[in-house]
């Protein structure tokens, strides 16, 4: 079964839209750190990994589980780049299949 590393590459914040449409106390999402990296087996969704980031995910790591890339936008077969559709705070995460990649 397919490996995979994801790690949290960067976290954003835009604090005039924040300022604009969220209420008070908005921030960088709090779920993840930069660095923090999730290894796994499957497509199940690890622990303690955002719910919301892990559906924004899922269908790259779908295409990588069955064998896909995303050449030529990426520079490495088992890798891709891939956030969370969060706005105001998104996440950007590395994915990378380590295993075998099959079904």
């Amino acid at each position: 079964m397919a490996k995979f590393k994801i790690t949290v590459l960067k976290k954003m914040f835009d604090q005039q839209l924040a300022e604009a449409h969220c209420g008070p106390g908005a921030a960088v999402c709090p779920k993840f750190e930069e660095g923090q990296e999730f290894v796994f087996e499957g497509l199940d969704q690890p622990e303690g990994f955002c719910g919301w980031a892990w559906d924004d995910i899922h269908k790259v790591l779908l295409s990588l589980r069955s064998g896909g890339n995303f050449r030529p936008w990426m520079r490495a077969e088992n890798n891709v780049i891939a956030c969370c559709t969060d706005g105001i705070r998104p996440v950007v995460f590395n994915i990378e299949r380590i295993g075998d990649g099959s079904a």
